[in-house]
């Protein structure tokens, strides 16, 4: 039981932390610069870019 219950610990403050990134992220105007990123991905996955 000590045991699951340190691993849920583990896993909501790895569930906050990656949240709270997420939104520094979008804050910080970074949703354009990984949207941007992906077009050009696929792009060149389809031999256009």
């Amino acid at each position: 039981m000590k045991a699951a219950l340190s691993f849920n610990k583990k896993a909501a403050a790895l569930l906050v932390a990656g949240i709270l990134f997420m939104l520094i992220g979008a804050y910080r105007g970074e949703i354009a610069v990984v949207f941007q990123k992906a077009i050009i991905i696929c792009l060149e996955c389809i031999g256009i870019g």
